[in-house]
């Protein structure tokens, strides 16, 4: 019992001491690492895709967008044309492997800066008032 107690101090300093990088050292930035975590590949970059893709196919989204409009109820029927062409153009983004390295060196850049700032990429990105 009580060597159990001395050895538990010993491993949460080890613990922290590795934790912590050398004073020698900086960690190294993002765009240095090849690993990412399950979130970062599957919902986090995935999102940038998304969005980046649905700016790229802005004409696509706003024929689609007023042919749903101007349709109504019976949308799924008379948009079919447009909903094809949106979907063509948001899948050739999906599928393209530049374009996924693209987005992924733009969430590393974003992590880098928040490393460096503390602040979130929304936050950098809000236009601050006029008035201050």
């Amino acid at each position: 019992e009580v060597a159990l107690r001395l050895s538990r101090p010993r491993l949460r300093a080890s613990r922290r001491l590795r934790a912590q990088p050398s004073a020698g050292s900086s960690p190294p930035g993002p765009l240095a690492q090849q690993h990412l975590r399950h979130v970062e590949k599957d919902v986090l970059i995935p999102k940038i895709i998304r969005e980046k893709a649905r700016e790229r196919c802005s004409e696509q989204v706003e024929d689609f967008t007023r042919c749903c409009k101007d349709s109504g109820i019976l949308m799924v029927l008379k948009c079919r044309k447009e909903n094809s062409a949106l979907k063509d153009c948001l899948t050739a983004y999906y599928n393209d492997p530049a374009f996924y390295e693209e987005c992924k060196l733009e969430y590393l850049k974003g992590t880098e800066e928040f490393r460096k700032t503390g602040v979130p990429t929304k936050k950098r990105l809000q236009k601050l008032p006029t008035n201050m």
